[in-house]
């Protein structure tokens, strides 16, 4: 073997070694330093003993000549195979066509009723000549600011217009009971929850492969049932109390798991407490327009002499409802993953349910029957010791544990004397913002905005039934039975469907019909004007009504406490 034989065997068996630990650039380089070294023919040489092309060799010595610092990557800046996008800017423009086709693409897109995977986001770009993988689709979709994502539950549907209002009156009542030393409590029904073995949403610490087994369909158990637990949560103690039914989620049920709250754990917290606040959502057992709700609640009011006043959550807002996030999700949280298979592991995994802040359970088992399909008569639900706040009387109500003084005496007056009340209500009583819905000095600016053009439209209306021209000055003739003023007015309060046309009619001492001409001449101005009036909660039969509703709150009356 001559010499240079030799060395090309020395430096095989070198390359052998190291080339494969590094790059392609790292390679590139140690084989261009090896040439130099060998001199005239290194190039050559070092080519057969790496196994590469000379032109290889010669790239790494003319890098090494060039005395370029570390690069820190393996290729030049722009070197290396091109981007899809790059060599065809149009497949980005393709892609947010599928992506988006309900802002910038064609709403008939073929992937705008299915899932909207890479794969086939890809695939559908390589059918309309794109070819891409699915990878890059991904890259170029996080370089447009994409993402995947799950819905997000942000939108509530249609908004009650006195929604925020409601909620500041509720906190308004919620702390003027807990400064005066009264029980404050929310009331909610939990999600039914199925009793036997049948998985529950969760996952806790096993050993691997050894999930505990439950049943593949989830079909109530005949036996078993149903657990039905209805929540206490005192927002002032920080204690939760549930009442877990086994029959029906009924008003008899939710009251009754009051009632055994208040005997039970209620009245030892609050000896002294006079009155009551709940805070409930405004559907369910506990709903606003449930009238065995009132009436049982009635009987709870009398039997433990408290007032006990109810402030409903505006409809639509129910996960704001405190004992949603204060109890019933730590409850959720404490058994995720266990199998509710007996009422009693229900009631004592509620009964353990604990947080750092100190929240403590109470948990039992109602085993009583609560039927459902009891009617309310209208007569029950008009005896009722019931007192219905100025604001929103039908979501904040107090019953009394009997008949307040003021009703009492409503009651008792006679006939006489209702003949009389009418007279009581003048026109700026008549003008208070509960009737109307907004300020006396907007209700005045109202009316001098639309008495000049109530005054015109009336001279066209007049000319057009004369046919000519007026023959007697302004002012002459008939009087007319409403001032403008008195028609503006009447309009607003009619189209707050307060009162009935009967009603107005007492009230101003004309007709029904003269009410109605009025509201057909009030009601175009307004609109015209772009006013529009907010529809009234109260509803107002007699002027014995009306008065009753202008008369002072009872309910905001604070009880002075005795040193």
């Amino acid at each position: 073997m001559s010499g240079l034989d030799g060395q090309r065997a020395v430096l095989a068996a070198k390359f052998e070694v190291i080339l494969p630990h590094l790059d392609e650039r790292q390679r590139r380089l140690l084989i261009g330093a090896e040439a130099q070294s060998l001199g005239h023919g290194g190039i050559r040489a070092v080519a057969r003993a790496a196994g590469v092309r000379e032109a290889t060799v010669s790239v790494g010595v003319r890098e090494l000549d060039s005395g370029q610092a570390p690069l820190g990557r393996i290729r030049r800046p722009g070197a290396g195979r091109k981007r899809v996008v790059d060599r065809n800017p149009a497949v980005r423009v393709a892609l947010l066509t599928l992506v988006e086709p309900d802002v910038r693409g064609d709403p008939m897109s073929p992937l705008r009723w299915t899932t909207k995977s890479t794969r086939k986001l890809a695939a559908q770009l390589t059918r309309q000549g794109h070819r891409i993988c699915a990878d890059t689709v991904g890259d170029l979709l996080r370089e447009e600011g994409f993402s995947l994502q799950s819905n997000a539950k942000t939108l509530e549907g249609k908004q009650h217009p006195d929604r925020d209002a409601q909620f500041s009156y509720l906190n308004e009542q919620a702390r003027d009971h807990r400064d005066d030393g009264a029980p404050v409590i929310s009331v909610d029904t939990k999600k039914k929850e199925l009793v036997g073995p049948f998985k529950n949403n969760g996952r806790e610490w096993e050993p691997k492969g050894e999930p505990v087994r439950v049943d593949t369909h989830d079909f109530p158990d005949r036996e078993l049932g149903r657990a039905v637990p209805y929540g206490i949560y005192d927002v002032a103690a920080n204690t939760g109390w549930v009442n877990v039914g086994t029959d029906h989620d009924t008003a008899a049920f939710a009251v009754e798991s009051i009632r055994r709250w208040w005997n039970s754990a209620g009245r030892a917290a609050y000896p002294t407490a006079g009155r009551l606040l709940i805070t409930a959502d405004a559907g369910g057992s506990n709903g606003y327009r449930t009238r065995t709700w009132k009436t049982e609640l009635a009987r709870f009011a009398a039997e433990t002499g408290l007032a006990v006043t109810v402030c409903h959550l505006p409809p639509g807002t129910s996960k704001w409802n405190r004992i949603e996030h204060r109890l019933f999700s730590h409850i959720t949280m404490n058994w995720r993953g266990r199998p509710l298979t007996s009422h009693e592991v229900i009631v004592e995994s509620m009964a353990a349910t604990t947080t750092k802040s100190g929240l403590t359970v109470h948990a039992e088992l109602d085993t009583s029957l609560y039927p459902t399909g009891i009617q309310v008569t209208d007569d029950e639900i008009a005896a009722l010791p019931i007192t219905r706040h100025r604001f929103h009387g039908d979501w904040n109500y107090t019953l009394h544990p009997q008949h307040p003084p003021d009703a009492a005496t409503t009651d008792s007056t006679s006939d006489q004397d209702l003949a009389i009340r009418p007279a009581r209500l003048t026109q700026f009583s008549l003008q208070d913002p509960e009737l109307t819905g907004m300020p006396r000095q907007q209700l005045s600016q109202l009316i001098d905005t639309l008495t000049p053009e109530l005054e015109v439209r009336h001279e066209q209306v007049l000319r057009t039934r004369r046919g000519h021209e007026r023959l007697v000055a302004p002012g002459t003739g008939a009087k007319a039975k409403l001032t403008p003023a008195d028609r503006v007015l009447v309009t607003v309060l009619h189209l707050r469907k307060l009162a009935t046309m009967d009603l107005l009619g007492q009230l101003f001492g004309v007709t029904a019909m003269t009410i109605s001409r009025a509201k057909q001449e009030i009601r175009p101005l307004l609109e015209a004007h772009g006013q529009h009036i907010n529809t009234s909660t109260a509803r107002l039969r007699t002027p014995a009504d009306v008065a009753t509703f202008l008369a002072p709150d009872p309910t905001q009356t604070k009880v002075k406490k005795t040193s």
